[in-house]
């Protein structure tokens, strides 16, 4: 690790560097952030998406601030920037904040931000791997109950290494499964508007031959109620004291549709993703309003190879485009984290991060 992660980096002149997450799955490109500025946009347009990612970009822009600034009340300002970038991811704010309370009596700004940055993503980086483990056992716990060869996993939005450094949240697990030579097959959602499943997850699959099928987003209750699927396991941008899950819009239908088939449905994150200070994630968790142009456009590959994007809804027929909602705790069978799995119940994870 040590600055180098699959998702972004530091390059040899010690700038960041993230994939374009625009541009896949048709093309892999990077794009180097030098300034504040930069940072803050590529948070803001989806340059890099994923509630871990966002955080750890935002450590990174603390340090890239640094490089701006003669003082730590000049990086307040640049910190209240890149802090205000998205509003439901709590991984964002709590990087800004942990960044700025580490720097606050710093002599050396920039050498010292870009060693806890470093010191904040490896840290994140190994919660992913402890993911990874608890959730390949819960894996392997329903194929022997189920006494089954295959399983099919569905997931939602994306929440690989993409999204979360450096094995993902809620892919974590089936890396980790496949690994121990499981046969893993995952129903992979759309995710519209930004088709994040469509494009980031199955690339991310794609990569690591991990077998899978993309769906329509409506398709996955149908599966359940045919027995096609064994467990749906899904990141979050931000989970409650009581465990009300924010997630990617569509995620609270099929913890719906779960709960209705008898179908396990865990949210597997790390305990940045955590906002101790809310206790009722149904009434406090805010909810990003995005554009409606992410509804009404679509963008792919036409029969040229040409990168296009075409309207697919009357042009002036107004849409409404919320990034996330919210899953209620009861309806969670349980959370993966990085100390290991909780029921989403305030008094558990009181007393597993000892709050």
């Amino acid at each position: 690790m040590n600055g180098k992660y699959k998702a972004l980096w530091l390059n040899e002149e010690n700038y960041l560097e993230v994939i374009d997450q625009q541009k896949l799955p048709f093309e892999y490109v990077s794009k180097v952030l030098k300034t504040t500025d930069e940072v803050v946009e590529a948070i803001k347009d989806m340059t890099v998406r994923g509630a871990g990612v966002i955080g750890s970009v935002a450590a990174f822009g603390i340090y890239t601030a640094c490089l701006e600034v003669k003082n730590y009340e000049e990086l307040k300002q640049k910190a209240s920037l890149i802090r205000k970038s998205r509003p439901t991811a709590v991984n964002l704010m709590w990087a800004v904040d942990s960044m700025m309370l580490r720097l606050k009596n710093s002599t050396n700004l920039a050498d010292d931000a870009k060693k806890f940055a470093i010191e904040l993503n490896d840290a994140e980086a190994k919660e992913s791997q402890k993911i990874a483990s608890y959730g390949a056992d819960i894996i392997e716990d329903i194929m022997t109950k189920k006494n089954k060869k295959t399983i099919n996993i569905l997931t939602h939005c994306n929440a690989g290494w993409l999204a979360v450094i450096d094995e993902g949240t809620a892919l974590a697990p089936i890396y980790e499964a496949q690994r121990r030579g499981i046969d893993v097959h995952v129903w992979v959602d759309e995710t519209r508007p930004r088709n994040q499943g469509a494009s980031l997850t199955a690339w991310e699959l794609t990569q690591s031959k991990v077998k899978h099928t993309i769906i329509a987003d409506n398709t996955g209750g149908h599966l359940m109620q045919i027995g096609d699927v064994d467990m749906v396991i899904v990141g979050a941008d931000r989970v409650s004291a009581n465990g009300d899950v924010a997630n990617k819009i569509g995620t609270y239908l099929k913890a719906l549709a779960s709960y209705d088939n008898k179908v396990p449905f865990y949210v597997a994150i790390p305990e940045s993703t955590f906002d101790f200070d809310i206790k009722d994630g149904m009434k406090d968790i805010p909810i990003e309003l995005r554009s409606e142009d992410e509804v009404k456009y679509m963008r792919g590959v036409d029969a040229d190879g040409v990168l296009r994007e075409v309207l697919v809804t009357p042009k002036d027929s107004p849409a409404i485009n919320y990034g996330f909602d919210v899953t209620p705790a009861r309806l969670v069978t349980g959370l993966i984290t990085n100390k290991g799995v909780c029921k989403a119940d305030f008094e558990e994870i009181k007393q597993k991060f000892m709050l």
